[in-house]
């Protein structure tokens, strides 16, 4: 299963929580699988091994805040769950799994997504984590 390829990343799942979806995080898992099995699906050239993949579950929305937040209304509540939802996925689709909210929260500005210094901590979090995966 495991490819030299560098892996597809997917982290999806915060704007699922837009009050006009009303989603809660099972619901927004669903979309992930759904996504893994299109990765896994993709015409690739003959020969080539499918790539490995990795879902990344965003850090728990915080309260929203700022020009955004009526967007994001009740969002934090609605958000519960989902990196184990997520986690959940990975494991049944077997694909790796990191969880954001284990290196960082969301955004000191918004509440929702990452402040830039966030996204260097991802990034080398993850990185860690590939080659934690890749070389094992």
């Amino acid at each position: 299963m495991h490819s030299p390829l560098t892996p597809v990343i997917l982290m999806l799942g915060t704007n699922d929580f837009q009050d006009t979806h009303r989603n809660r995080a099972w619901l927004s898992a669903q979309g992930m699988a759904k996504l893994i099995q299109i990765v896994r699906q993709a015409p690739i050239e003959p020969g080539m091994p499918i790539p490995q993949i990795m879902v990344v579950s965003p850090p728990p929305i915080l309260k929203p805040k700022g020009s955004i937040a009526y967007k994001f209304k009740d969002a934090e509540v609605r958000c519960i769950g989902l990196a184990s939802e997520l986690e959940a996925v990975a494991e049944a689709g077997d694909v790796l799994f990191f969880d954001a909210g284990s290196v960082t929260d969301a955004s000191r500005v918004d509440g929702i997504y990452l402040d830039e210094d966030q996204h260097h901590i991802l990034g080398q979090a993850i990185a860690n984590k590939l080659i934690e995966q890749l070389t094992s």
